[in-house]
């Protein structure tokens, strides 16, 4: 079979993310599969093994390290051993969408021991060290590592492995891309956190519309206020109410790029009590007025047409 797919085996949300163990096929120097979404590994979750993650359908939130961002159709990543990482669509109750994601993971101390037989792969290491930060591609970076992805699944054996270090020399080589995750970020990388980080954000996302509290949060964490703001922050990279506006400008940018619901009913839409609030942390974020933004997007929707 070309595609290993996973379907949607957990009906409730996953509540002890912890670290991924990946397995390989004795007959394979690396995995590749093709995830519908969701299903239980949609975790906030970190392995040793690298990832190259390439979103084929929907949009949504990407959460890389202290990095929080949007994605859509043909966003590709790479992630380096040991760093969390999580791509959420927001998604109704039974919804599944077929082939969200292609993933491809393989452990970089293979490439690094065969470096002695095949010395061209030392080329690589700048590349595995930046990636430890994550990385996103654009351009036609993007879209020619999509294509390898792609076909990746209808091969198998040495052509996919071809294709393999096709993908790894491009990823390494381009100048199209943008570090994701801050160099000074350290989690705290334990079962017990994860299990708390992964339901704090998941809750997070599902609510951040509303007057979300410090210590209503910290209450369902099972921590005082003062140690969740410090657990929080040493393990996402950012404070509590940086997460918060962070989800709720995305989802802003969202209303004021695909919809022409009114600026003042957006910032009610999502989160912010005021106009002035909201127009002030958009401008601190985007450095641009949430209209000025909503015009840019109109003209770049015409200038794709």
């Amino acid at each position: 079979m070309p595609f290993r797919r996973r379907k949607n085996t957990a009906a409730i949300p996953r509540t002890v993310p912890a670290f991924e163990h990946i397995v390989t096929e004795a007959s394979d120097s690396f995995l590749w599969r093709l995830d519908d979404y969701p299903w239980e590994r949609n975790v906030w979750n970190f392995h040793p093994e690298y990832e190259i993650h390439l979103l084929r359908k929907s949009s949504g939130v990407v959460l890389v390290g202290d990095h929080i961002g949007e994605f859509g159709p043909g966003y590709l990543t790479i992630v380096g051993g040991g760093l969390p990482h999580d791509w959420v669509t927001a998604v109704q109750p039974g919804e599944l969408i077929e082939g969200r994601d292609i993933v491809l993971q393989f452990d970089p101390e293979r490439l690094r021991g065969s470096s002695g037989l095949l010395p061209e792969l030392r080329e690589l290491e700048p590349f595995l060290e930046r990636s430890l930060r994550g990385m996103v591609f654009h351009g036609q970076t993007a879209l020619d590592g999509a294509e390898l992805m792609e076909r990746m699944g209808e091969v198998h054996g040495l052509a996919r492995f071809r294709l393999f270090l096709e993908l790894l020399d491009l990823l390494a080589t381009t100048d199209e891309y943008a570090l994701l995750s801050s160099p000074d970020f350290s989690p705290l990388l334990d079962a017990e956190s994860l299990d708390i980080i992964q339901r704090s954000l998941t809750y997070l996302f599902q609510h951040f519309a509303e007057d979300l509290k410090l210590p209503d949060v910290a209450a369902l964490a099972g921590m005082s206020e003062s140690t969740f703001s410090r657990f929080f922050q040493k393990n996402t990279g950012n404070s509590f109410s940086d997460h918060v506006a962070k989800l709720r400008l995305w989802q802003a940018c969202k209303l004021l790029a695909d919809t022409e619901i009114p600026i003042t009913d957006i910032c009610f839409q999502v989160g912010y009590m005021n106009i002035s609030n909201f127009n002030r942390a958009f401008l601190r974020k985007h450095k641009m007025t949430p209209s000025s933004y909503r015009k840019l997007s109109r003209q770049r929707l015409t200038m794709r047409a």
